[in-house]
């Protein structure tokens, strides 16, 4: 049991910082509330109105924050298998070949939606 106090200490201390942080941002925040504030986006144009859901939507972004989270992934796996291979032999190193193949399929398929195209 005592191998996760560690853990639980972290998990407090990390609590801790939002709450102080979210309150701290209400007590000492500006609040200076308009209408160009309160829109969905801030840049102040109001958007326009669709009767339905069939129009076209960019996912330029959903691209790239796709790619962010591949990446993300490729080094949360790849970093602990970097420092421990020698001890994971033969098993670890096919287990990371599948991992980079099944990251090259998601890496195809964001290359053939042009999400790596920085137009």
């Amino acid at each position: 049991m005592e191998v996760y106090v560690p853990i639980v200490v972290m998990f407090a201390i990390g609590l801790g910082f939002a709450l102080v942080s979210v309150v701290a941002s209400r007590i000492a925040g500006p609040r200076r509330f308009n209408r160009a504030k309160n829109d969905p986006y801030e840049c102040g144009i109001e958007p326009a109105p669709t009767g339905s859901s069939a129009t076209k939507f960019p996912v330029k972004f959903y691209l790239t924050a796709m790619l962010f989270i591949v990446f993300d992934i490729e080094i949360i796996f790849l970093v602990p298998w970097a420092v421990h291979h020698d001890v994971l032999g033969v098993f670890g190193f096919w287990a990371v070949v599948m991992f980079i193949g099944a990251l090259f399929v998601a890496y195809a398929y964001e290359w053939r939606r042009g999400g790596l195209d920085w137009d």
